[in-house]
């Protein structure tokens, strides 16, 4: 991870919205790599966005000449489950011969993204909130706990009665919030598609703000 981050540091300035060799040339090494591991993959996707860089290094790492890193968002899909939406690295020789590559966790990843690269959409949605809202019930135990310690002694709930009302507004909020997304939903997606990814990535976010 360390020579990644130097990798990423010390290149040279990006150029934009990169569309040359190399995209390819990464997305076949990685497609290689996760056979190699075993994973049932059906398909490796690059985002094609202003994300998607090459930038110049033109040195060695260790033996090797490294003359570009390409960096980006991606995505594996899986046969049957939500796409595991996630970053890249690519180390290449030149723009048609890649070295290295390695994926890293993505902040934030679409969960409208995540189950729309495949059919059965709303199944998938389904999945995730479900998925989501357990994993933010055991996330909130340890500050319920904490909560409840502090009420302790005083023969009242004060501080976890606190706690239920911020967590049962903060759900009146993500269900009226995703109510009124659900009239901006795109052109040719469904009105209840667009809300259930709203509350999957609502909940995921209050998720991580309670750790």
């Amino acid at each position: 991870m360390r020579l990644l981050l130097l990798l990423l540091f010390t290149a040279s300035p990006a150029v934009a919205q990169y569309d040359g060799p190399a995209v390819e040339a990464c997305r076949a090494y990685a497609k290689r790599e996760i056979a190699r591991d075993g994973t049932r993959a059906k398909d490796v996707i690059f985002e094609r966005d202003h994300e998607l860089s090459l930038e110049r290094y033109t040195r060695n790492v260790g033996t090797q000449f490294v003359s570009s890193v390409l960096t980006g968002n991606g995505s594996v899909m899986i046969e049957g489950a939500p796409s595991a939406e996630l970053s890249f690295v690519c180390l290449l020789a030149d723009e048609k011969r890649a070295l290295f590559f390695q994926w890293m966790p993505r902040a934030n990843p679409s969960a409208f993204k995540q189950c729309s690269r495949g059919s059965a959409q709303r199944e998938c949605l389904q999945t995730l909130l479900q998925v989501a809202e357990t994993d933010l019930t055991q996330s909130y135990a340890p500050p319920f706990l904490d909560a409840r310690e502090r009420d302790q002694g005083t023969g009242k709930e004060v501080f976890a009665d606190a706690f239920r009302k911020a967590n049962a507004e903060w759900k009146q909020y993500r269900d009226a919030e995703c109510a009124r997304r659900r009239d901006s939903t795109p052109r040719g997606v469904a009105a209840d598609d667009w809300q259930l990814a709203c509350m999957v990535d609502l909940t995921r976010r209050r998720m991580l703000d309670m750790r």
